[in-house]
C-alpha cells in the first residue's frame, strides 16, 4: 500500500519552537521530553500544514516570541501516492529526489535522474495573520497548495483535548468524508432543506413580527416577499451538521458524546476502512481517555500498519508498547534527537520517566541519586515542580552508555558519576565536551572519598551516627572489624586503633573494600558497605552531613557550577551559594 511519507520536517519560529530540522522514520514516531517542550507544537504544525480546511484566524501566540514581523514557516519534504492527484493538477507540480538526507534538483542526466525517491516540498507561511500553502518547486517558484489537494493526502488527527469528533461527522476532507465519498450530498440535503417551510413552524406573534420586517423592506425598495429557509455561509457546510450516532440502551447518540477514547478508536477505524488509504495519523497524548490495556493495543495497532504516525505521550504503558516504534526525546532546549532502543531499553523498562521530565540527571547509582537529589533540592527546591528527574544509571559502565547514547541523539541530559581513574577517559572527555557543566564528575575519586575525605577530623565520630538510630552500631561493628579490636566498638578505642587511617578505614568500610588480608572473607566486608550510604536514603544522608558537618566549603568548587548549570536548564537565574 502506498501512503504519504514526512522525510523531513522544518519548522521555523512557530509558537514556542524557533527552529527544528528533523528526519522522522516512516513508520510509528513516538515524541518524548517534559511538559512544555515543544511536543505538541511539532504535531501541530504538521496538522496546520497538511490541513484539510483553510484556517482563516491566526494568533499573536502562533508566533514566535509574538513576532509577527518575522513570520513563521513549517515545511516539510514528503512523499506522494499517485492517488494523492499530485500529478493530476491543472499546473502540473515537479517532483525534487531524495538523496536520503534532502530534496535534491533532478539532474537532466537520464543516468543520475533515477538516483533517488521523488518527493515533493510542501510549505505554509504564516504571515501579517495570514496563511499562504505553497509547493515549492525545483526551479524556484512557487505554486498553490490547494486544499483539494491537502484533502487528498489525508490526515488523521487526535488532539489531546476533548474536541475529537471532526473525522466522526460529514467535514470536508475528514475521515468519515473520505469514507462515504458521496459528492452530492450536500447538494441534495441542501435542496432538500431550502424546501422546508421554515415560516409555517414559527409562533404567531414571530409571524406578524415577520410581516411587519417585509413590509419595512418594501418601504426602504429593497427586496420583499421575505421569508424563512435553510441557508449556508461562508466556510459552511450543512453536511457538518451530520455525524455517526450509535446504540447507547436503546438511544441513538452521537458519537462526539461518547468518551475521549471511544472517539479516539472510532476515528481511527473510520481511517482504517478507506480502502487504499494510510493517512498520516497524529495522536497528541495517546493515553488520553484510555485505560492502560487499551493504550496497549492501541500502540500494537498502530504500529502493525503502513501509515506513518506521529505520537505523543507521558505514560509508561505506551512506552513500553513502542517495541518496534522509533523513539524521539525533546530535551529542554527544544531539540529534538533519537534514543537508541537496545541502549535505552532497561530504562524504558524500570524507569520510563527518564524519558518524561523537563531534564533527565543520570546518576552512576542509588547513593549518587539520593546525594544528588538532597543537593539540587538546596539549589533549586522541589525537583518535580520544575520538571527534574534522577535516574539511577546502574553502575559505571551502563551510565556511561546511556549517557552516550543520549548524548549521539544531540540530546541534552545531565550526569553524575564518579571518577574512577583508567576507565574510558578518552569516551567520558567526549562526552563532558558535549554536556558541558551538566556532566559532573570528581577531579578524582567516588562519592564517599570525596565527602568524607573532606571532613574535618573532629566531626568523624557524628558521620558515623544513623539519624534513624539504627546502623550506628552496625558501623561501629565495620570498623572494629576492619582495625581488629574484637567485641571493644567504642569510637575512642576505634580512633586510637586507626590513628591517622581512621578516614581511609571508614572509607573502605563504607565502600565495602576487602583488606588485602581478608580475601577469604570476601563478602563479609563487601557487605560493610550496606551499613553506610549504599540506598538512596544512604545519599541524602551523606548530602545533609556534608553541609551540617562542614565539609560543602571545601566541595563547593566542585559542586557549584554543576548546580548552576542544571538552574541554567530549567531557566533559573544562576546563585553564588547554597545555604546549609
Amino acid at each position: 500500500m502506498s501512503a504519504p511519507k514526512i522525510y523531513h520536517l522544518r519548522i521555523d519560529r512557530f509558537r514556542g519552537i524557533k527552529h527544528l530540522s528533523w528526519h522522522p522514520a516512516g513508520g510509528v514516531n513516538v515524541i518524548l521530553g517534559g511538559g512544555d517542550v515543544g511536543k505538541t507544537t511539532i504535531l501541530e504544525a504538521i496538522g496546520l500544514l497538511l490541513s484539510p480546511t483553510n484556517q482563516t484566524a491566526l494568533a499573536d501566540t502562533d508566533y514566535h516570541g509574538r513576532d509577527i514581523e518575522a513570520g513563521f514557516s513549517i515545511e516539510a519534504v514528503v512523499s506522494l501516492p499517485p492517488s494523492s492527484g499530485i500529478s493530476h493538477q491543472i499546473k502540473h507540480s515537479w517532483p525534487w529526489h531524495w538523496n536520503g538526507t534532502e530534496a535534491m534538483v533532478p539532474s537532466t542526466e537520464d543516468d543520475a535522474a533515477a538516483g533517488g525517491e521523488e518527493v515533493y516540498r510542501l510549505r505554509v507561511r504564516g504571515a501579517e495573520h495570514e496563511l499562504f500553502y505553497e509547493i515549492i518547486q525545483p526551479d524556484g517558484g512557487n505554486d498553490i497548495l490547494s486544499v483539494s489537494l491537502r484533502r487528498s493526502i489525508g490526515l488523521v488527527r487526535l488532539a489531546g483535548d476533548d474536541r475529537n469528533d471532526r473525522d466522526l461527522r460529514l467535514v470536508q476532507g475528514s475521515a468519515l468524508d473520505r469514507l462515504l465519498s458521496d459528492k452530492g450530498l450536500r447538494a441534495r440535503l441542501a435542496s432538500g432543506l431550502a424546501k422546508t417551510r421554515v415560516k409555517d413552524e414559527l409562533l404567531d406573534p414571530a409571524k406578524e413580527l415577520l410581516n411587519t420586517l417585509d413590509r419595512a423592506f418594501t418601504d426602504k425598495s429593497l427586496p420583499a416577499g421575505l421569508d424563512l429557509a435553510i441557508t449556508g455561509g461562508q466556510g459552511f457546510s450543512v453536511t457538518a451538521l451530520i455525524g455517526l450516532t450509535a446504540d447507547r440502551q436503546g438511544v441513538q447518540l452521537p458519537l462526539a458524546s461518547w468518551g475521549a477514547g471511544t472517539r479516539r478508536m472510532a476515528a481511527l477505524v473510520i481511517a482504517e476502512q478507506n480502502q487504499g488509504e494510510a493517512p498520516i495519523t497524529l495522536v497528541d497524548e495517546i493515553e488520553r481517555g484510555l485505560e492502560p490495556y487499551r493504550q496497549r493495543a492501541l500502540v500494537a495497532k498502530l504500529q502493525k500498519g503502513p501509515a506513518q504516525v506521529f505520537v505523543t505521550t507521558h505514560s509508561p504503558y505506551a512506552i513500553a508498547a513502542a517495541s518496534t516504534a522509533a523513539l524521539w526525546y525533546v530535551d529542554h532546549e527544544g531539540r529534538i534527537g533519537p534514543l537508541d532502543l537496545a541502549k535505552t531499553r532497561n530504562h524504558r523498562a524500570k524507569d520510563p520517566e527518564t524519558f518524561l521530565a523537563r531534564l533527565t540527571i543520570v546518576a552512576e547509582g542509588v547513593t549518587e541519586c539520593g546525594f544528588a537529589t538532597a543537593l539540587l533540592e538546596k539549589a533549586i527546591g522541589t525537583l518535580e515542580d520544575q520538571g527534574i528527574h534522577l535516574a539511577d544509571g546502574g553502575g559505571h559502565e551502563s551510565t556511561l552508555g546511556l549517557l552516550e547514547a543520549l548524548a549521539a541523539g544531540g540530546l541534552s541530559f545531565g550526569g553524575f558519576a564518579d571518577n574512577e581513574q583508567g576507565k574510558h577517559p578518552t569516551r567520558w572527555s567526549t562526552l563532558g565536551a558535549k554536556l558541558a557543566a551538566l556532566l559532573f564528575r570528581w577531579t578524582t575519586g567516588c562519592l564517599e572519598q570525596n565527602v568524607i575525605g573532606a571532613l574535618p577530623d573532629d566531626r568523624l565520630e557524628a558521620l558515623l551516627t544513623d539519624p534513624a538510630e539504627l546502623r550506628t552500631g552496625q558501623r561501629l561493628r565495620t570498623l572494629a572489624d576492619r582495625l581488629g579490636t574484637g567485641e571493644e566498638k567504642g569510637f575512642a578505642t576505634i580512633k586510637a586503633k586507626a590513628g591517622a587511617d581512621l578516614k581511609a578505614t571508614m572509607i573502605a568500610a563504607a565502600l565495602g573494600k576487602v583488606p588485602p588480608d581478608k580475601a577469604s572473607e570476601q563478602k563479609k566486608y563487601q557487605a560493610h558497605e550496606r551499613d553506610w550510604f549504599k540506598n538512596v536514603d544512604g545519599g541524602r544522608e551523606l548530602a545533609e552531613k556534608m553541609f551540617s558537618l562542614g565539609a560543602w566549603p571545601a566541595l563547593k568548587p566542585e559542586l557549584m557550577p554543576f548546580c548552576n548549570a542544571v538552574r541554567k536548564a530549567v531557566g533559573l537565574p544562576e546563585i553564588q551559594d547554597l545555604a546549609p
